[in-house]
C-alpha cells in the first residue's frame, strides 16, 4: 500500500516545529505556494489565472530558473506575490554537503537581487527545500541567517504523473482549511494535473468564502 503524504499529519508538525507547516488563523486565508518556477508559458499562465480571482502567491523560485528567465520573474513579484529560496539547482538537502547546499541557497539570493533581475530592495526570507528534503543542521545554518523554513499543510501531488488530474483536485479540496499551505508547482512536469487542479481549486476556494494570500514573514 502507497503511504499518502498528502496531509501533512500532525505528529510531523510537532516533531519539526522549527518548520512552519500552516498559518492557523480566522479569517479563511489559505496560501496557494508554487514550486520550481519561473518557467515559460507555465508560470504566465498560473499569474494571468490567479490575477482573475485576485488571488495572491508565493512562488518558490529555482534561482537558475530566474537567470534564465528574469522577465517571468519580475512579473511575478510586479504582480504582488511572494517570492521564497527553493536553492539555485533544485538540490536534495538529504544527499549533499551542507557547505555546498548553503552555498546554493546563497546563489538564489545573489541571482534574484541582481539590478538587472530585481524590482524590489527586500523579498520575505521565506526557504522551502526541494523535495521537502533538508538535514536539521542545513536548516539551523539558514535559521540562523534569518529564513523561516515554509513546509506544506496539503501536498497536491500535481507533479506525479501517475495520478490522475481529478485525483490531485481531491487531494487539494478534500483537506483545505483556513490556515492552509498548499504545494503545487508551474513546471513542465506538473501542468497536466495542475492545468486541470488550480482553476477548479480557485473556483472552489471562492465559492466557500476562502481568501487566498501570500506568505509575507520578513
Amino acid at each position: 500500500m502507497k503511504l499518502s503524504w498528502v496531509k501533512t499529519h500532525w505528529l510531523i508538525k510537532k516533531l519539526f516545529s522549527n518548520y512552519v507547516w500552516d498559518i492557523p488563523n480566522n479569517e479563511n486565508k489559505v496560501y496557494l505556494t508554487f514550486d520550481d518556477g519561473p518557467t515559460p508559458e507555465i508560470t504566465n499562465w498560473t499569474l494571468e489565472l490567479l490575477n482573475s480571482y485576485n488571488a495572491k502567491a508565493t512562488f518558490f523560485c529555482i534561482g537558475d530558473n530566474i537567470r534564465k528567465y528574469p522577465e517571468i520573474f519580475q512579473k511575478v513579484t510586479s504582480d504582488g506575490h511572494s517570492i521564497g529560496n527553493h536553492t539555485f539547482n533544485h538540490l536534495k538537502g538529504w544527499k549533499t554537503k551542507n557547505q555546498i547546499y548553503i552555498e546554493n541557497a546563497n546563489l538564489f539570493e545573489i541571482e534574484c537581487y541582481k539590478p538587472s533581475v530585481t524590482l524590489q530592495t527586500e523579498y520575505p526570507k521565506l526557504f522551502r527545500p526541494p523535495y521537502g528534503k533538508i538535514k536539521p543542521s542545513q536548516s539551523k545554518i539558514l535559521r540562523n541567517s534569518g529564513y523561516t523554513i515554509i513546509m506544506w499543510d496539503i501536498l497536491s501531488e500535481d507533479f506525479d504523473n501517475k495520478i490522475s488530474p481529478e485525483q490531485c483536485l481531491k487531494n487539494v479540496l478534500n483537506n483545505v482549511t483556513s490556515g492552509s499551505i498548499i504545494v503545487f508547482h508551474d513546471s513542465k512536469k506538473a501542468f497536466r494535473n495542475l492545468e486541470y487542479t488550480l482553476p477548479r481549486t480557485l473556483k472552489f476556494l471562492k465559492e466557500k468564502g476562502f481568501i487566498c494570500e501570500k506568505i509575507n514573514i520578513i
